[in-house]
């Protein structure tokens, strides 16, 4: 078997959906090291999937031939600084969050350039994840491949210019917290109109994929797409969600850009 072993920087969110798409897909690591200094997270992580080691050293985890960083961007410089000297000569860093770019995580870590950015999304939970991933250029393909191994079992996996990450991270990443509220008040709406729990789940997510499908497939134009449906019971207020989203993801934006 390829020794695919990781470590896990951070018991969090980011772990968990990881950790639960390898197991969804059916897909076998070698051993998993996963670290935090949350006893709460690690418990949690514990119960969850008891085959990973759970530790609070941090240099356990970054000991292993694959180091996922999966920590807020300010917990970087710390952690960094404490888990340098614990990287294997051949190993592959992998963050997993934004604003820090390859450069700069290399100057924290003494010059380590083994490295990649990967931004993760939370559908990777069910196989259905977008992770555009970047590769630092001295990164040998042969180590790509094994980053794109651990990505491809959670969904799609496309390489992209590292200067798009930020991009990726609040269009793809958070994208889903935009929707899914208005996805599961739908739901309870529908209930309350009187269809089962089960045939709202299942119109909501019909009607959602549908949707995605018009968009891309039909080869019509956006205002083509949008005039498919005369009836539109929200247009009043289409103006307003439209501003919010411009005004606050590009601040957002500005914040996450390096």
């Amino acid at each position: 078997m390829t020794d695919n072993r990781v470590g896990i920087v951070g018991g969090g969110r980011v772990a968990r959906i990881i950790l639960g798409g390898w197991r969804r897909a059916g897909y076998t690591v070698s051993g998993v090291v996963a670290s935090d200094t949350d006893a709460g997270a690690l418990e949690r992580l514990r119960a969850e999937f008891p085959t990973v080691t759970c530790t609070h050293d941090n240099r356990l985890a970054a000991a292993q031939p694959i180091v996922l960083l999966g920590l807020h961007p300010p917990a970087f410089p710390g952690v960094l600084d404490e888990i340098r000297a614990c990287l294997k000569s051949d190993a592959v860093f992998v963050s997993l969050a934004p604003k820090w770019t390859m450069s700069r995580i290399c100057g924290a870590l003494g010059g380590f350039d083994r490295l990649a950015r990967v931004i993760p999304n939370a559908p990777s939970v069910a196989t259905a994840g977008y992770n555009p991933v970047s590769f630092s250029e001295r990164l040998p393909q042969a180590d790509r491949a094994r980053v794109l191994s651990l990505l491809s079992p959670l969904g799609a996996c496309p390489e992209v210019p590292e200067s798009s990450l930020e991009a990726y991270a609040i269009v793809a990443a958070m994208g889903p917290t935009y929707l899914w509220p208005q996805l599961y008040q739908l739901i309870e709406l529908a209930e309350e109109f009187g269809m089962s729990a089960q045939a709202a789940r299942d119109a909501v997510a019909a009607m959602t994929h549908g949707t995605v499908r018009a968009m891309s497939e039909s080869g019509l134009t956006p205002q083509e797409v949008m005039d498919l449906i005369p009836v539109k019971p929200l247009a009043a207020f289409e103006p307003t969600i439209r501003q919010t989203y411009a005004d606050t993801l590009r601040a957002l934006h500005q914040k996450l850009t390096p």
